[in-house]
């Protein structure tokens, strides 16, 4: 059933680049389009699956790119890969431009900053050394690990989680006004109760004294000192866990919301299953055919 989920994300996915993006009618851009675009083809998952592979490896050479001392003994092998996996995206992302109807769309989606930003710190870094001047050249090497956004393009489990974010956005924005509201009233109130004698010196930091706390992280750098105080800093501790658990109570229903919306009720002919996908032609527990 989750494979079944995944698959119908994907087709919804990939129905949605062609409306924002458009498909090609014919021609070598058609087939690149299907390879790039349409995972559900077996060139396109052969795609995908190389991608993922590049996208993990290029990740991991920057990361142990910042190692010391292996940089220091593998410097010369790491470049060359880290220029092997640019020069590979670089081409990705130009294929990309080339198969759609309306590249400067594509350019500007969330996928397409994500293709631009894991490629362009490499040349950056070559074409202006005098970058140095205004910004740590490490930096930009370290930018880099965007591509490990690239991973959302390519695995239908991430669409469908982003779907469910998407369609749950109005009520996490509701969830996060109300807890901004608290934090800035029991923030203010603190300022009141404990003062710059005990380092509430401003209701800013107080607010974020309260963030701290009503997250459950406690940095601890600033903590009350009178009784009261700590009696307020007690219940957002407890206001906290139940702070953490209701976003992804909301996400969490969105997703069995739309996995009940991808189910039937048909029932099969022949062994009486119900609850079958609905795409689905075969039942799921006989194999006999549904009926249409």
């Amino acid at each position: 059933m989750r494979e079944n989920e995944a698959r119908i994300a994907a087709d919804a996915a990939a129905e949605l680049d062609a409306a924002m993006f458009g498909r090609p009618a014919g021609g070598w851009r058609r087939k690149l389009y299907v390879v790039i675009f349409e995972s559900d083809t077996r060139a396109g998952l052969l795609f995908d699956q190389i991608l993922l592979v590049a996208i993990l490896a290029s990740v991991t050479v920057v990361m142990l790119d910042s190692v010391v001392s292996v940089s220091s003994r593998y410097h010369a092998q790491l470049a060359a890969l880290e220029w092997l996996f640019t020069g590979m995206f670089t081409i990705e992302y130009i294929a990309r431009l080339a198969c759609v109807e309306r590249p400067w769309r594509y350019a500007r989606s969330f996928y397409g900053i994500v293709d631009l930003a894991s490629v362009m710190p490499s040349y950056l870094a070559v074409f202006f050394p005098g970058l140095h001047a205004l910004i740590d050249v490490r930096v930009l090497r370290m930018l880099r690990v965007f591509r490990i956004l690239k991973l959302t393009q390519y695995l239908a489990e991430f669409q469908l989680l982003a779907s469910a974010l998407r369609n749950s956005r109005r009520k996490i924005a509701v969830f996060l006004s109300a807890v901004l509201m608290i934090v800035v009233t029991l923030g203010t109130v603190m300022y009141v109760v404990e003062g710059p004698a005990h380092g509430f010196t401003s209701i800013p930091l107080s607010v974020y004294w309260a963030i701290t706390t009503m997250t459950t992280v406690g940095f601890g750098d600033i903590t009350p000192q009178s009784d009261l105080g700590r009696l307020i800093a007690s219940v957002m501790m407890l206001m906290g866990w139940g702070v953490l658990a209701v976003p992804t109570g909301i996400v969490t229903a969105e997703m069995t919301s739309q996995r009940l919306r991808s189910i039937t009720g048909r029932t099969c002919p022949s062994c009486g299953a119900s609850e079958h996908a609905g795409d689905a032609r075969f039942c799921r527990m006989c194999g006999g055919e549904l009926a249409r």
